[in-house]
């Protein structure tokens, strides 16, 4: 069994790959009974979409892997805190949890919605902080 640790390890390599994309660097994984069953990553500039975060994206993914819309023994990695729309849907999903990395002060769900999530979801932050938010600020220093 692999910890917080290593699962958001696995989705700041998916926000590496929206980096190199030229798409805003968030990434996620979306773990199942300790397996991987979803990984993505912004894809908003590629797909023209607004709605293509990563969540939305992974949560997708983690559906159809387990043939159901709710993922109730699921968790989701995220390298930066869910908007309001993701935690929303996110909230629909039932999510066990959510963990993510650096906490976004002005889109965060927690600042804007935060009773979006479903009541029983467990909400870890904080985990590879930094580095999460190291990617980040390095995309929009390149940005300027």
């Amino acid at each position: 069994m692999f910890d917080d640790a290593y699962y958001m390890k696995q989705a700041l390599l998916e926000a590496q790959k929206a980096f190199d994309m030229d798409e805003v660097p968030v990434g996620a994984v979306i773990v199942c009974q300790d397996r991987i069953i979803a990984r993505a990553h912004n894809l908003t500039e590629k797909l023209t979409d607004v709605t293509a975060h990563a969540e939305m994206q992974a949560i997708t993914i983690a559906a159809n892997a387990i043939g159901g819309k709710y993922l109730t023994d699921c968790v989701l990695y995220v390298t930066v805190e869910p908007c309001a729309m993701c935690a929303g849907a996110l909230g629909w999903s039932q999510i066990a949890k959510v963990v993510y990395g650096a906490t976004d002060e002005k889109r965060g769900f927690r600042q804007v919605a935060p009773k979006a999530l479903h009541p029983k979801t467990k909400v870890i932050s904080g985990v590879l902080e930094t580095a999460c938010a190291e990617l980040m600020t390095s995309f929009f220093r390149k940005k300027r």
